[in-house]
């Protein structure tokens, strides 16, 4: 019988290997429970508006936010956001009273689950029309080429968007004047509810680079250590002056397009097959594989778990905002 691992035989560096992705385990848990809480409260219509979920994603954000700088360095992602905007640290009461459209939400109830942003933790604000991001990132790496804050910009986008004539307009000015963006393609093999394989002749989407003059990559994107790889190896290209990056990282959303969806586009037991393989499952038993003791594990999953239940608990409490407001902060 094969002994059982011990922590007691961890090195310092092993201690602390295991406390960083701990620390990506309670960012993913935090991220999942988040989703399936707003989720709930949208069937309650506690939650308005149209709603995307991402749950099944969570390596992404977390890997790729860990390789950045948030003190200077700015992420924009796609309506899909709620992922990122956590990573990056946004407020979990704030996050929840936003998609609530009360007051007390990261815009005042006015942003939603589509549009809103966070922009004290580098989360400039989602945006609804499939890849638009990717040059309003462009814009913000060419702004940092005069403001002298050696900032990387991250544009978010799903597979699909890299079909937009938006996209190709942002890749090819970003090579062309070598800014320091990195563009990361979240492939979950379905644009929206059409799969990759039947609006492109090549899926294999990172090789698009080639034709731009700039890397691409790879990467498995339900694995944080490999999405953290990737992208700081893209992200210190990009901040050395050494221009973009397309960083394609593999996936599967676990949910539907948008909450409501039948997903009967799916194949039989094709649910089945990428819950098995599903970032946080992977994670845990990479850890129990390390000897990390199974006590800390539950015990990182419960408190992570416990802030998502407190935080909806919380927004609840928070008033609706007032539509008497709703001229505010517009231009004339």
């Amino acid at each position: 019988m094969t002994p059982t691992p011990s922590t007691a035989a961890y090195t310092p560096a092993q201690e602390a290997d295991s406390a960083r992705l701990l620390g990506y385990l309670s960012t993913m848990v935090r991220i999942r429970e988040f989703e399936t809480e707003i989720e709930r409260l949208r069937g309650l219509g506690v939650v308005v508006g149209s709603v995307h979920l991402c749950s099944g994603q969570e390596a992404i954000y977390t890997g790729a936010v860990a390789a950045l700088d948030l003190s200077r360095d700015l992420v924009f992602p796609t309506y899909r956001g709620h992922g990122w905007a956590l990573a990056c640290g946004a407020p979990m009461v704030g996050m929840f009273a936003e998609l609530m459209g009360r007051q007390d939400g990261v815009n005042g109830g006015r942003g939603g689950s589509a549009y809103l942003s966070v922009p004290e933790v580098g989360m400039m604000g989602e945006n609804s029309i499939v890849g638009a991001g990717a040059p309003i990132a462009a814009g913000a790496a060419l702004a940092a080429r005069y403001d002298g804050s050696n900032r990387v910009t991250v544009a978010a986008f799903g597979d699909g968007a890299v079909n937009q004539g938006s996209v190709h307009e942002a890749f090819n000015f970003a090579a062309v004047m070598s800014l320091p963006v990195v563009f990361v393609v979240e492939n979950n093999h379905w644009s929206e509810l059409t799969p990759i394989t039947a609006t492109t002749t090549s899926d294999r989407l990172f090789k698009r680079a080639s034709a731009y003059g700039m890397p691409g990559v790879r990467v498995d994107g339900n694995d944080t250590d490999a999405v953290h790889g990737a992208m700081a190896h893209a992200v210190a290209h990009a901040r050395a002056g050494k221009g973009p990056t397309i960083v394609e990282a593999m996936t599967d959303r676990i949910v539907g397009h948008y909450i409501g969806d039948a997903q009967q586009y799916r194949q039989a037991g094709e649910l089945e097959r990428i819950q098995a393989a599903e970032p946080i499952a992977r994670l845990t038993a990479a850890l129990m594989q390390r000897g990390v003791a199974k006590r800390d594990i539950e015990s990182t999953v419960e408190r992570a778990t416990t802030e998502v239940r407190a935080a909806s608990e919380q927004a609840q409490k928070a008033p609706l905002a007032d539509p008497a407001t709703v001229l505010e902060h517009l231009y004339a």
